[in-house]
């Protein structure tokens, strides 16, 4: 119990009984001297008598888990009685130990009596109880709809992207800054008491819900009941409803005990057969082959990884993260159910539920828009294999020896080097004709059946076509990647010896031992060489320049052409569809943060309209003596008391496609930082984005290691404790339980 030494009384009440004005008693928590937690207030009801109820137990009968977890979790061993509601007819003196509380019909938010001479003041926090069985809480933390930011494989990363490694450097150095700069930071102070206990206040707030809907069930059995033999009409009821029950109980037990353990059995065999099948496809796709990433002169890593078929296939890729998902369903589906197996308030499975069933959703939509893409596509095999082969001789092979051609002569009316810039197109046109003539002998005679086999794989889902077609344009690119490599490295080398030869005429050289300029005499054979090749390779250069930006050009659009398609993958298969959904229809499912609001003199909730008015009562009058104040009305003057709103704030739009706009930043850091331009004007080679970086959010909803077998095998098949809820009703009530319950109705009635 936390200590409260300064003079503030804070009670914490659900706005849910704003309305209500029948006298009762208040039920709840009591955190510390000062500060109380009210969970409900019982209507109808002696004081005395539910203090007797909560010591027996009598309150919490018919609970379906043990009331000690839900203690726990809220940081105390037991309830207790705080004080009275709207009993206006005995305010006496202030009490501690049972506080009064008064409402009247026509005002809005409760008064706390605490007389003025107390020298205490009021604070009354008005809080609406989440329910826990629609998956509603609130939380200091914004819920995280991820896993942690992952990727497929720490492997995936290229090893000639030099921008990646340097960007992984630069974080390395600010981290060890930011520790760095700890040890120069001033102390905070330590977290009182009171701040360590918001948690709990907050636990407690998700718990009120439930414990209120309990304590409410047995307001009934609180106090003396008188007995009474029951009535020949009520006698003809009980009797029909017995039958009635015993008749459904019993075809209820038949299908329970013969069929559905059968059919349970055969579906989890089912889903075990599948996760192999899973498995094996999983490891032929994570196999290493024998080939090696390419490693660039220019860059800095090492070529010492090797590759596997979803590294370069994004089909292969597509399928391994269907695989993943399709592997994890039973296990998360499997956490999901234990929540049915204890308090609703202490199963913390709300993020795996909306990842849940997301991904369902998501899998669902792809499946339906892939049905319709491969509908069209198959009747349309034959005009879309034309319109393919019409773009690919367009665009890859007439196009660019159109432009090569267009190079070789006066481009612009700018004057290059014609001997050079006829070695340079002969040598590209003659590459042309040869994948030319490669493709319509190897690839387009059989493109209407690759078509088809698109428009078939379209029933797996839209995002299948999108990853074929995605192999399918670097396949047919891959001349105009060569282009663009060599055309690269003949520029970069022209322009390092040109920046050399620069240096020469100054009279220095670079010391590549020690990364600096340094002085050197140069003798006049060295001076007059050097000058001649400044001079041929300086006048050479604008005809390398106008190749290298043609065919850069076309790379980068090659390029900004795949991170479309990728990010409609990333749509398809990672789109916080059912956020988006939970936060239209029902928001404190997704909680952001807490907010308090002060309230003002004439703001309240929704349900509230004004604040109580202090009454004060003139003690001299003699007309009033031995009078007792009207119901709702407090005697003598009254502390001031301070009204605050806590709710939940829900996660916002921009929380909710977070993992978008960190897709955005990387490949904004990749393409557009100043280090890549910086490459792409000197001809060193940018590599693409890598997979694992555009793939790195769909997997993030995935575990970093598969479960295994015996782990599938143990959720699936682990045996059940019974408890009074099932899968079948999602508020957690069991058929078969109802069913007991319609059969004790003769056991409740002779106790009524």
């Amino acid at each position: 119990m936390v200590k409260n030494s300064d003079g503030l009384l804070r009670l914490l009440w659900p706005a849910t009984l704003a309305r209500s004005t029948t006298p009762g008693v208040i039920v709840g928590w009591r955190n510390s001297d000062l500060d109380l937690f009210v969970v409900t207030v019982l209507e109808d009801v002696e004081l005395r008598s539910v203090e007797i109820a909560l010591r027996t137990r009598a309150l919490f009968r018919g609970c379906p888990f043990p009331i000690e977890q839900m203690m726990d979790l809220c940081g105390r061993k037991s309830m207790s009685v705080l004080g009275t509601f709207n009993h206006g007819d005995t305010l006496g003196s202030f009490d501690l130990g049972q506080i009064q509380v008064v409402r009247a019909s026509d005002q809005a938010l409760p008064q706390v009596f605490c007389p003025l001479d107390l020298a205490l003041s009021a604070q009354v926090v008005l809080y609406t109880p989440p329910d826990p069985t629609q998956f509603q809480y609130i939380s200091l933390d914004p819920i995280n709809l991820t896993l942690g930011h992952r990727t497929p494989t720490s492997n995936n990363t290229r090893a000639g992207d030099e921008v990646e490694a340097e960007d992984q450097h630069e974080k390395r150095r600010v981290a060890a800054l930011v520790q760095k700069l700890k040890f120069h930071t001033v102390m905070r102070h330590k977290p009182t008491l009171k701040e360590l206990a918001l948690p709990i206040i907050i636990r407690q707030i998700n718990c009120s819900f439930e414990l209120a809907t309990l304590l409410q069930k047995n307001t009934p059995f609180v106090g003396p009941r008188r007995k009474r033999e029951i009535s020949v009409s009520e006698r003809v009821v009980e009797s029909a409803q017995s039958l009635y029950t015993v008749a459904v109980w019993s075809i209820w037990t038949i299908f329970m005990n013969s069929v559905y353990p059968a059919l349970s059995y055969a579906f989890k065999l089912a889903i075990v057969l599948h996760r192999t099948i899973a498995e094996g496809l999983l490891q032929c796709l994570e196999f290493r082959l024998p080939l090696r990433r390419m490693n660039f002169p220019d860059s800095t890593g090492t070529s010492s990884n090797l590759l596997s078929l979803k590294d370069i296939s994004a089909a292969c890729q597509q399928v391994h993260l269907r695989l993943q998902q399709f592997s994890y369903y039973p296990i998360q589906y499997t956490l999901l159910r234990r929540r049915y197996g204890t308090w609703s308030s202490i199963a913390g499975t709300n993020s795996d539920y909306i990842r849940f069933y997301n991904s369902l959703w998501l899998v669902a939509n792809d499946v339906i828009l892939g049905i319709a893409v491969g509908s069209f596509i198959n009747e349309n095999a034959d005009a879309t294999a034309h319109f393919v082969v019409d773009v690919l001789n367009q665009y890859t092979i007439n196009g660019l020896r159109d432009t090569i051609r267009w190079l070789m002569s006066y481009p612009g009316g700018l004057k290059l080097n014609t001997e050079l810039a006829a070695f340079l197109g002969d040598l590209f046109l003659w590459v042309i004709e040869y994948w030319s003539a490669s493709s319509r002998l190897l690839v387009l005679p059989y493109l209407p059946k690759i078509v088809y086999l698109i428009g078939f794989s379209s029933f797996a889902g839209a995002s299948m076509p999108i990853a074929i077609f995605s192999d399918f344009l670097s396949l047919m690119t891959v001349h105009i990647y060569a282009f663009y490599v060599a055309s690269a490295r003949i520029f970069n080398w022209q322009l390092s010896i040109l920046v050399s030869l620069f240096q020469l005429f100054r009279g220095k050289k670079r010391n590549v031992l020690r990364n600096r300029i340094d002085n050197c005499d140069y003798d006049l054979d060295q001076l007059l060489l050097g000058t001649i090749l400044f001079t041929l390779l300086f006048f050479l250069l604008p005809t390398v320049i106008v190749f290298y930006l043609t065919f850069a050009t076309a790379r980068m659009a090659i390029i900004t052409f795949k991170a479309i398609l990728d990010t409609c993958l990333a749509c398809l298969n990672r789109f916080p569809l059912f956020a988006l959904m939970l936060k239209v229809k029902d928001s404190q499912r997704l909680p952001g943060g807490v907010h308090f609001e002060l309230l003002e003199s004439k703001q309240t909730p929704s349900a509230v309209q004004s604040p109580l008015p202090i009454v004060e009562v003139d003690t001299e009058d003699e007309d009033q003596e031995g009078e007792l104040p009207a119901e709702g009305t407090m005697e003598g003057p009254q502390t001031a008391t301070a009204y605050i709103r806590l709710s939940s704030t829900p996660l916002s739009i921009r929380q909710i496609f977070e993992q978008y706009f960190q897709l955005g930043g990387r490949i904004r850091k990749h393409y557009l930082s100043p280090k890549v331009v910086f490459r792409l004007l000197t001809g060193r080679f940018v590599p693409p984005l890598g997979r694992g970086e555009m793939y790195g959010m769909q997997y993030s909803v995935l575990p970093r290691e598969r479960a295994d077998m015996s782990e599938v095998w143990k959720g699936l098949f682990e045996k059940q404790k019974e408890q009074s809820t099932n899968a079948f009703d999602p508020d957690g009530n069991v058929f078969g339980d109802g069913l007991r319950g319609l059969a004790n109705i003769r056991g409740n009635a002779r106790r009524w």
